[in-house]
């Protein structure tokens, strides 16, 4: 049988902890990550030239978008 059981041991109550530590770390990071990016980007304005030439289907429709800074 197994004696070496402990409440504290990684697969018990410690390991949950530390998991669920790990995790919360995670999503805050991802969230910090996110509002960063998103605070970068809202003032960063575009305007589209030459609208009558963008196709349906193609790769050089991203060349029709200007930054306006």
């Amino acid at each position: 049988m197994n004696e070496n059981r402990n409440v504290f041991a990684v697969d018990g109550a410690g390991g949950f902890i530390v998991a669920v530590v790990i995790l919360l770390s995670a999503v805050a990071f991802l969230t910090y990550k996110a509002i960063v990016v998103q605070t970068a980007n809202s003032a960063n304005f575009y305007k589209i030239q030459d609208e009558t030439s963008i196709q349906r289907i193609s790769t050089d429709n991203a060349k029709h978008i200007v930054d306006v800074k």
